[in-house]
C-alpha cells in the first residue's frame, strides 16, 4: 500500500473511530486507538497483550469491518460532511449575492447557529 494510501485509510479510520467508537468493544477501541493514534506497531501492541502479531492483526481488520458496516447502516460521517459543505456554501452566498449589510450579518449569525447545532 502506498504511502497516501495508507494516510488516507489512517484519516478515514480516525474520522469513523470519532463517530462510532463508543459501539465497539473495549479491545476493538484500544488496539484502533494503539494502532491508529498512537501509531503503534502490530509487534509492539501484540508485545502489550501477549498474543500473536496475527491476532492483533485480525482484531484491527475486524474493527475496520465494524466501523465502515456502521458507516453503511447509519451514514454518520456522510451526513456530516454533506451539512459542512453546505454550510461552506452557505457561508460564501452574502458575499457573492447582492445583500444589504443587515442582510448578510443576520444571514451569517444563522450559519454559525447552524454551525454550533452539529
Amino acid at each position: 500500500m502506498s504511502e497516501g494510501n495508507r494516510l488516507e485509510k489512517t484519516n478515514r479510520i480516525n474520522i469513523l473511530f470519532a463517530f462510532y467508537e463508543s459501539l465497539l468493544t473495549d479491545k476493538q477501541q484500544m488496539f484502533l486507538k494503539y494502532y491508529f493514534h498512537d501509531d503503534f506497531s502490530l509487534g509492539e501492541i501484540a508485545a502489550e497483550f501477549d498474543i500473536s502479531r496475527q491476532a492483533v492483526y485480525e482484531h484491527i481488520k475486524r474493527a475496520e469491518q465494524v466501523l465502515e458496516n456502521y458507516e453503511n447502516k447509519l451514514g454518520l460521517v456522510a451526513k456530516h460532511e454533506s451539512r459542512t459543505r453546505y454550510l461552506e456554501e452557505l457561508r460564501s452566498l452574502p458575499k457573492d449575492v447582492g445583500l444589504p449589510e443587515p442582510y448578510k450579518r443576520r444571514f451569517t449569525d444563522i450559519v454559525d447557529s447552524l454551525e454550533k447545532l452539529e
